[in-house]
């Protein structure tokens, strides 16, 4: 294989990229062209590793974290890495379950840092010494003509909204959760101001803000000003608006005065605003998102802040849920489920890495009540609590937090334990005829025991979505 032909060939399409993506996948074309081999590039985007470019290969990890994998590793190190034999990198990422040997180096920037990685993965015999030289002068002139473009591409709004929406899943608290939806719909409009107002027992309600008051901007700051002046009456308002007619917004026109119901946010000087509605109608809010500058949003604006809004509400709705959830945990005269004490100072005293939690849900108890009666229902959920009960072992906790949820809470030496016990559960639920799906959390270090309930939460409905009838651990 003559090198130089690549290096030739890359020199020459490199200085025509008028972007830098364009950039990346005239070097994967190139590199093809000479290297039978699975070609990537990926550059940092928002704190991951972003493919930008690929050929050759069946499926590519769109995001990689950085520190994953071997492109993780070489990003992380800033030093390339050459593995003859992939089998025993426990690093390796499997794109194709036929490679062999693989090629990664750094992206630079002139100044020395990465700014992401060039990979090549072979499935047959090759020679690496001489690509990986080659690799080498690739990423360099590749990440120097990157830099001269402007860097790497910028986070696009979908891509940030995916990585709020995760945001939205991993918060704990309420107001953890309301900020992040704040931040969210700032970034993903571009505008400059969001608040967001929620109805609660006492009528409808400014939430907190994101920022300290120190760090709000001045729109924000008067527009908060104002809707407190406003009153619940004139909030109630805002959200009928929103709920009764769908998500709005502003064309950008000077001249023409806001409806009655969004004044007290334009008299506050805001010149451009998206007003989208937050959950149902009774019990929902509304999202409002401003700029003082006289813009004009698009409908993909809007539409991304719609689904912002749903996600937001759907993952509020799941908190409250369990918060009302632990409250009822302390008793359960239907089943008779033996309590040492409130399910809440159960958890609270969880030991990191050996308490385990597993939340376990009923498959399909819906369908019970609603084709045979509540009384059915209940009568299974008896049945079930008595199987699961005698699946357990002696000092093992078992309480009912819901209508079909149970949570046990045991004592292991490692996670391997929790499985099997989980699994215990499932097959004492086959033997009464039903089946169950179980998401089990061991306590970290530092957590508290409503982030180790919401892991296990989550893990349960990994295991629905595997087909439920199964256990699944969360991440340690």
């Amino acid at each position: 294989m003559d090198h130089s032909r690549v290096l030739r060939d890359v020199t020459v399409r490199l200085p025509m990229a008028s972007t830098a993506v364009e950039a990346c996948q005239w070097t994967v074309t190139a590199l093809a062209r000479y290297a039978p081999a699975t070609i990537s590039v990926l550059l940092e985007v928002a704190g991951r590793l972003r493919c930008v470019a690929a050929t050759g290969a069946w499926q590519v990890f769109s995001t990689v974290p950085p520190g994953t994998g071997v492109v993780g590793r070489v990003y992380a190190s800033g030093e390339g890495a050459t593995v003859a034999d992939v089998s025993g990198d426990p690093d390796r990422l499997p794109v194709r379950p036929d490679v062999t040997a693989e090629v990664c180096v750094p992206v630079l920037d002139p100044a020395g840092h990465p700014i992401g990685v060039l990979d090549l993965q072979w499935s047959e015999p090759v020679e690496l010494g001489p690509w990986r030289e080659t690799a080498e002068v690739v990423a360099a002139r590749l990440g120097a003509r990157i830099m001269a473009l402007g860097g790497p591409p910028e986070e696009s709004r979908s891509e940030k909204l995916l990585r709020h929406a995760a945001a939205l899943t991993a918060a704990t608290t309420e107001r953890d959760l309301r900020t992040v939806a704040i931040r969210a719909a700032r970034e993903v409009s571009t505008l400059g101001a969001a608040v967001l107002l929620l109805a609660d027992g006492t009528g409808p309600r400014l939430s907190d803000p994101a920022d300290s008051p120190d760090e709000l901007g001045e729109l924000e700051s008067r527009i908060r000003a104002a809707l407190t002046g406003a009153g619940g009456p004139a909030l109630g308002r805002m959200i009928s608006q929103a709920h009764r007619h769908g998500a709005g917004y502003t064309l950008g026109r000077a001249g023409h005065p806001p409806t009655e119901e969004y004044r007290p946010v334009a008299d506050a000087g805001a010149r451009t605003l998206v007003a989208v509605p937050v959950g149902p109608p009774d019990g929902g809010g509304v999202l409002l998102v401003a700029d003082d500058r006289l813009l004009q949003p698009d409908p993909t604006t809007v539409n991304l802040l719609e689904l912002l809004a749903g996600q937001a509400w759907t993952c509020l709705d799941r908190l409250r849920t369990l918060a009302r959830l632990r409250e009822q945990a302390s008793s359960d005269p239907l089943t008779g489920l033996r309590h040492t004490g409130p399910f809440g100072q159960r958890i609270a005293r969880a030991t990191p890495g050996r308490t385990a939690l597993l939340a376990i849900d009923v498959d399909g108890f819906k369908t019970v009540n609603d084709t045979y009666g509540h009384q059915a229902g209940d009568r299974l959920l008896v049945g079930l609590a008595r199987a699961l009960e005698a699946a357990l072992r002696q000092g093992d906790e078992l309480y009912r937090i819901g209508g079909d949820e149970f949570v046990a809470v045991i004592e292991v030496n490692r996670p391997e334990e929790a499985v099997r016990i989980a699994e215990r559960l499932t097959e004492a639920a086959r033997s009464v005829g039903r089946t169950i799906s179980v998401g089990v959390a061991l306590p970290r270090s530092g957590e508290l025991p409503e982030q180790t309930l919401q892991r296990a939460d989550q893990a349960l409905y990994a295991a629905k979505r595997q087909g439920r009838d199964a256990v699944h651990l969360s991440a340690a």
